[in-house]
């Protein structure tokens, strides 16, 4: 991990110097950046948390969104420094401008992050809170450490030449894209881009709760473990899934006949489910000790009626084997599965569920379920009955910071209507792919929708000033473009290559979010610079007066 932190922070800085020209410009929100996934990682240790494989991509993240950030202002601050301005000054008025829209966005990832918390799964409010704490310490590394470092910086007329034919370049492509936002060209994208979100929508329907490959989910299908796993479940009846069903019944129920005769039946039931290795529990072994005292007769395979036949059938079956408890009031039937993928966890404990409705007792009760298999099926319970609230808190908090912000419902549907579509599209992706919807995957919606709003609110922020201007809207969607757009793009490119490196990890569920995460960041950004000016062209056909309410 160390190894791709290192790669992540030299391709970014790569991306970074190509886009300032000048290593002082580009190290400034490296620096902070780095400083800010320190300050981090101190206050982790600080609170009592630390980083586990699940948390550990986290200071990826943060570095990529404090430099994303980071570009921002320097892209600002050097055109206040071509307009004659010295290097404090310049740095001030960067950080006047982009105060507002810049503490919002953070804002909205941090509350974006905070959701995560409705999911009780320790690991992914863990999550939450170090994300949330990540990006809240960019707060102040980008908005009092970055401008303070950018006020020493002394760029030379040959830079402004540079950076002038460069934006001359740029500038022409964006006002290509503004000329063609006219409300012909803009509905064909809006349809086109809906069309894209309908299919995304269908799709997601199709996303499965759960892994949907056999083998240890952590690991690759091709690592030795997974491997050696696969022979194990073709040659034996065992395997390494179990999941094992608690039979809580009365004091001494291993001689109640009523009870052993029960749990037999039950596992005659879930011997026949798809999927199921081999059962293992008190009555089976102890079916098999009555028949040993009849010289191993199959006749009397059986349960004994009389009690002290059967106490004598089970007394060999010591508390050590994990089949029963001190005084016999709980016993587990231990189910060894062919996989863990969803389907099969999810068919077995719905045997078990309507096996319990069927025969209820006042004996004995089933009750789900512990042993690897066991967790992951209740995991996957909690994240199926989380996937719908994590989104609608989400997206209400994006909408409620985007209307107190904007104070305006156009320009929130002009923003959150592209994550919507988005994120349709990454589960529509999961779909292809054969990515389950767990635990590792569950907090990508949030992530991603939480920082890929930042593009939406930069780019409204600037078109929102020039509407009050009274340009018109090519000239509006111009002015906005020219000054965010190619540093919304970078941004954009600079999250998902930070992110990017996680493919590489031996780590599947690593590599998951990191393919899911680099889907969002690209196509959200692509959303901002496309399908958001296509909107607002229809949204906003004619310009505002400055106190006239957007």
């Amino acid at each position: 991990m160390l190894f791709l932190f290192g790669v992540s922070i030299f391709i970014t800085a790569l991306l970074v110097w190509q886009y300032a020209g000048r290593w002082k410009l580009a190290a400034s929100p490296i620096v902070c950046s780095l400083v800010a996934v320190i300050w981090q990682l101190g206050a982790l240790t600080a609170l009592g948390y630390g980083i586990d494989p699940f948390s550990i991509l986290v200071p990826f993240l943060v570095f990529a969104i404090g430099v994303s950030h980071g570009v921002q202002k320097i892209s600002l601050f050097r055109n206040e420094i071509f307009q004659g301005h010295d290097g404090p000054t310049a740095a001030k008025h960067a950080f006047m401008q982009l105060i507002v829209p810049g503490v919002v966005a953070l804002l909205t990832d941090t509350v974006g992050f905070l959701t995560m918390l409705v999911i009780k799964i320790p690991v992914i409010q863990e999550l939450a809170i170090i994300a949330s704490l990540g990006v809240s310490v960019i707060v102040i590394t980008n908005f009092l450490l970055l401008p303070i470092l950018l006020s020493y910086l002394h760029l030379p007329a040959s830079y402004g030449e540079w950076v002038a034919s460069r934006r001359a370049r740029t500038d022409r492509f964006w006002a290509r894209l503004a000329r063609g936002m006219k409300p012909v060209p803009s509905l064909v994208i809006i349809v086109i881009w809906f069309a894209l979100g309908a299919w995304g929508y269908w799709k997601a329907e199709q996303v499965r709760i759960g892994d949907t490959q056999a083998g240890v989910p952590e690991l690759r299908q091709s690592s030795r473990y997974n491997q050696d796993t696969r022979v194990i479940t073709s040659r034996f009846s065992i395997g390494a899934d179990m999941l094992s069903v608690m039979v809580e019944t009365v004091p001494n129920g291993c001689v109640d006949y009523d009870v052993v005769t029960l749990m037999d039946q039950f596992e005659g039931r879930i011997r026949a489910v798809p999927g199921v290795q081999s059962v293992i529990s008190l009555t089976s072994m102890a079916k098999l000790v009555n028949s040993g005292y009849s010289e191993g007769s199959l006749k009397w395979r059986i349960l004994p009626r009389n009690p002290q036949a059967l106490a004598q059938a089970v007394s060999p079956i010591e508390t050590s084997t994990g089949l029963l408890n001190a005084d016999a009031s709980v016993m587990p039937v231990i189910i060894f599965l062919a996989d863990h993928k969803a389907g099969t966890l999810r068919a077995v404990t719905d045997a078990v569920k309507a096996f319990a409705a069927d025969h209820p007792s006042p004996k004995a009760r089933f009750v789900l379920a512990s042993g690897n298999a066991g967790v992951m099926a209740a995991t996957n319970e909690v994240v199926q009955a989380a996937q719908t609230p994590i989104v609608l808190w989400v997206f209400g908090a994006v909408i409620g910071l985007c209307l107190v912000t904007f104070r305006s419902v156009r320009a929130t549907l002009c923003i959150v209507v592209p994550l919507a579509i988005v994120s349709w599209l990454a589960y529509a992706l999961m779909v292809v792919l054969g990515i389950g919807l767990k635990t590792s995957t569950l907090p990508v919606v949030a992530l991603g929708v939480g920082i890929g709003v930042d593009y939406g609110i930069y780019l409204f922020a600037q078109l929102h000033g020039a509407l009050k201007a009274g340009q018109d809207f090519e000239a509006t969607m111009f002015a906005a473009l020219k000054d965010t757009g190619t540093a919304i793009v970078f941004t954009g490119l600079t999250l998902a290559i930070g992110v990017s490196t996680w493919i590489f990890s031996d780590l599947k569920f690593q590599a998951d979010m990191g393919l899911l995460l680099t889907f969002m960041f690209l196509v959200n950004m692509l959303g901002a610079i496309v399908l958001l000016p296509a909107m607002a062209r229809w949204c906003f056909r004619h310009p505002i007066s400055p106190i006239e309410p957007v």
